[in-house]
């Protein structure tokens, strides 16, 4: 698995690599957001973690135009204090973030938990060794290709928006807290702003969604959490 690290401090950058190709992965690096992007439309990253703040282009205008090319999983590298900053990369398309200064312990816990999902194998039935697709109304999912359409259109979603909307279809009508979806979707006990699972919501809304304001299926019930009405 190859994993790009973006950090204009050298020595962490350095840091990083040294310890993740002591893990077994294939590590590239950049400095800014500009070579970032540049480094995953050239294709072959399974990973990228990106730092927030940099030269030339800062993280939240990287992880933005990444996503409008890739839909590769993104950590985003975040200092002490900015959770507007967090929140914002989750809005412009990140998938998980880890807040500076960090064990190296948990960057490989984030980063296995994420690869894990990314590169799970489908789930095999009688007939064809296919997973069947999960469709109710408008929407759709295969989880063979962790492809999500409407009407029969493709929607891209990161790995955390699936690994939700998936997790709710197919368990439709059943009630999960935030903190449920925090330690179900995340796959660990999530140290991070209980807001990122509204975060997510918002955009799954947007992207499934006829209207987003009035949502008919990924429905919330107040005081108790959200779920997904077939």
């Amino acid at each position: 698995m190859r994993i790009l690290v973006v950090d204009d401090e050298e020595k962490l950058v350095k840091g990083l690599k040294f310890n993740l190709e002591n893990d077994g992965y294939d590590v590239s690096c950049a400095y800014d957001g500009a070579a970032a992007v540049e480094t995953v439309r050239e294709g072959g990253i399974d990973l990228v973690l990106l730092d927030l703040m940099m030269p030339i282009m800062d993280g939240l205008e990287a992880c933005r135009r990444i996503r409008e090319i890739s839909k590769v999983p993104i950590i985003m590298l975040t200092a002490k204090g900015e959770d507007n900053d967090k929140i914002l990369g989750f809005e412009y398309g990140a998938d998980d973030y880890v807040v500076k200064p960090f064990n190296i312990a948990e960057v490989r816990v984030r980063i296995r938990a994420i690869l894990r999902r990314t590169a799970a194998q489908p789930t095999e039935t009688a007939d064809d060794g296919m997973a069947p697709r999960v469709a109710f109304g408008r929407i759709e999912l295969d989880p063979n290709t962790r492809n999500a359409f409407v009407e029969g259109s493709e929607v891209p979603l990161t790995v955390k928006e699936y690994d939700l909307i998936e997790l709710m279809m197919k368990n439709p009508g059943r009630v999960y807290s935030r903190e449920n979806l925090l330690n179900v979707v995340w796959g660990y006990e999530y140290p991070g702003d209980i807001r990122t699972v509204d975060v997510h919501i918002r955009r799954l809304r947007m992207k499934l969604e006829v209207d987003p304001a009035n949502p008919e299926h990924i429905l919330r019930k107040w005081g108790v959490g959200y779920y997904f009405k077939p």
